[in-house]
């Protein structure tokens, strides 16, 4: 379902559209280059070691970090918006992370472990899991800092101050649990090191659907819609009585009682 009308466009000769797209076709290979440029210069950003040791409750009992990487030298952990209590998880969070499951093995050809963290405790993380069909590697930060430390969750007195220090910048943000993706590596010696972290839409890269829809005449389709990811929902919710509320914002999947029988705060 579309949320805007489409306008239309020039219609030309073969000839015509063949000029076109060859000038087109120059800008793409500009965009192609500069890309490449990007990703060599986010490669020789500085490190910083990771010093504290997070433990986090996996499907086989408590791994660590260095455990994470699961025999690998390259470690990425995408920060699932997944708090406590909450009855699912993100839409739009799920919508990344149905484009993980094909990628893993690939990745770890690469020598890559590809991992998802939630600050949910495990038992909601495994129940939402078997529901949305996932296989891929989620742990549960829920014991540890790990979110916190990464921009990945927020505090209730954080939220309370109505600005949050999210990607790089002081903003506010309509939940306690934010979007992203870190990256780490793991020496011969075991040191971890913290290389990279990407939030907001440095996440776009990441979903495969948004470049096939960038390639259709309608795009993203987007334009109209207060919070831009209105469209989407789980993939077990499209269905005859979808429909698209562009003056909709972004809201927190509702909570539910707290699974760990505690506070779903920051201990």
């Amino acid at each position: 379902m579309t949320t805007s009308a489409m306008k239309p466009s020039k219609v030309v000769s073969p000839a015509e559209w063949l000029a076109a797209r060859q000038e087109l076709l120059k800008k793409e290979k500009e965009f192609s280059r500069l890309r490449d440029e990007l990703s060599q210069q986010r490669r020789q950003l500085p490190w910083e070691r990771v010093e504290k040791a997070y433990v986090f409750d996996g499907p086989k009992g408590k791994e660590s970090l260095a455990d994470l990487f699961g025999g690998k030298s390259q470690l990425i952990v995408y920060h699932f918006m997944f708090g406590p209590g909450w009855a699912e998880g993100c839409p739009s969070c799920s919508f990344i992370s149905d484009h993980i499951e094909g990628s893993v093995v690939h990745l770890a050809a690469r020598d890559v472990r590809l991992a998802v963290v939630s600050r949910a405790p495990l038992g909601q993380i495994e129940a939402f899991k078997k529901r949305m069909g996932w296989r891929f590697h989620w742990v549960s930060s829920h014991a540890t800092d790990f979110n916190y430390d990464y921009q990945a969750s927020m505090t209730k007195e954080e939220l309370e101050k109505g600005q949050v220090y999210y990607n790089y910048s002081m903003q506010p943000f309509p939940s306690e649990e934010m979007p992203g993706t870190s990256v780490f590596y793991k020496d011969q010696a075991g040191n971890i090191f913290h290389t990279y972290s990407s939030y907001a839409r440095g996440l776009d890269i990441l979903i495969g659907a948004y470049n096939w829809l960038d390639l259709t005449p309608r795009g993203r389709d987007e334009a109209g819609l207060k919070h831009g990811m209105a469209w989407v929902r789980h993939h077990d919710k499209y269905d005859e009585a979808y429909r698209v509320d562009a003056k909709a914002e972004y809201r927190q999947p509702a909570k539910v009682a707290d699974p760990a029988g505690g506070c779903c705060e920051h201990h």
